[in-house]
């Protein structure tokens, strides 16, 4: 379950970095920031639970258990 967790976190992270890189206006690019962040800090919460539970993760596309 965490691992899938992790997926889907590193796969919003990676849709908030192409937004970010797409907004055109000032809104935009702070909406973007703040989206990129929380997704960002959402991943990292996710992976330091993964190690402390004892999870290793490898390759960020693949993100499997080991």
């Amino acid at each position: 379950m965490l691992v899938f967790e992790i997926r889907k976190a590193h796969q919003n992270w990676v849709a908030a970095q192409a937004h970010f890189e797409f907004a055109l206006d000032k809104d935009q690019v702070d909406y973007a920031i703040y989206a990129l962040e929380a997704a960002e800090k959402r991943f990292e919460m996710l992976i330091k639970q993964a190690k402390q539970s004892g999870i290793s993760l490898i390759d960020t596309d693949r993100l499997t258990e080991v």
